[in-house]
């Protein structure tokens, strides 16, 4: 008990100290030994039984739910998905909310609940090893999200990986990820707008995220090369415009030096 109250003294007096963020260490995607490359599946056709499943993992669009009033609309994927036997794979559940719909929402307890009662029932789906939420919260949303994500993960099993996807913005300058319960938050390197510029000269120039949870891993684009050295024991998320094809492949092995 004396050693708990000193650190939290210590904590209290340093906040800044990243030893005294209260985010998880534990990285269960590592512990569950997922490829360092990971193909993003969204919602189009996709036959990627040419993998190689030493050098690539799968994280699949496996739902959209859609925040309506005090509802949830549920999406699955319409979209056939071919995988070779044994490929790891993480479903990713798609919310989304007011900022999309211009409807009005009601972050309650129950669209909570529903919510995460959805995004268990991935889990059933063959051969999937973890868990990706994938919503762009606006600032009145986070403390919902939060909820969601604690919920999530003390209902998923142990060893069950929970990531998250995350503006890159939020792990430069805005530190409210830094303690979330997931392993997880894959900085979008991509499609940024107004955050593009700055955050690449960043990266390019040899400096990092501020946000160890966003130290862990990267998300890219095919067609948006960034010209950084990307660290070899992270994760790295590809996003593609189109049906992955082998061809983009031996571009990936040779960008990430697989």
């Amino acid at each position: 008990m004396l050693t708990r109250r000193l650190t939290l003294f210590v904590c209290a007096l340093l906040p800044l100290v990243s030893s005294c963020q209260r985010g998880p260490t534990r990285d269960r995607l590592s512990e569950n030994h997922l490829p360092r490359v990971i193909l993003w599946a969204w919602e189009r056709p996709e036959d990627l039984e040419f993998l190689d499943l030493e050098k690539f993992g799968i994280a699949f669009l496996a739902q959209t739910l859609t925040i309506k009033g005090s509802d949830v609309l549920f999406n699955p994927r319409h979209q056939p998905l071919k995988v070779p036997p044994g490929a790891k794979l993480i479903a990713i559940t798609r919310i989304e909310s007011q900022k999309i719909t211009h409807q009005p929402t009601e972050l309650s307890d129950e669209v909570r609940t529903k919510l995460v009662e959805r995004i268990l029932k991935t889990l059933e789906l063959s051969n999937v090893n973890a868990i990706q939420v994938d919503f762009d919260v606006v600032p009145t949303e986070r403390a919902f999200y939060r909820r969601l994500l604690e919920d999530l993960r003390h209902q998923l099993p142990d060893n069950v990986p929970l990531s998250m996807t995350a503006l890159a913005s939020f792990c430069v300058g805005d530190r409210w990820v830094s303690d979330l319960p997931v392993d997880e938050a894959v900085p979008m390197v991509f499609r940024m707008g107004t955050d593009s510029d700055p955050i690449k000269r960043l990266l390019t120039s040899g400096g990092d995220f501020k946000v160890d949870l966003c130290r862990r891993s990267y998300g890219v684009a095919l067609d948006e090369p960034l010209k950084t050295n990307f660290a070899k024991q992270r994760r790295v998320y590809v996003f593609n415009a189109r049906s992955w094809t082998p061809a983009d492949l031996a571009v990936l092995e040779e960008r990430f030096g697989l």
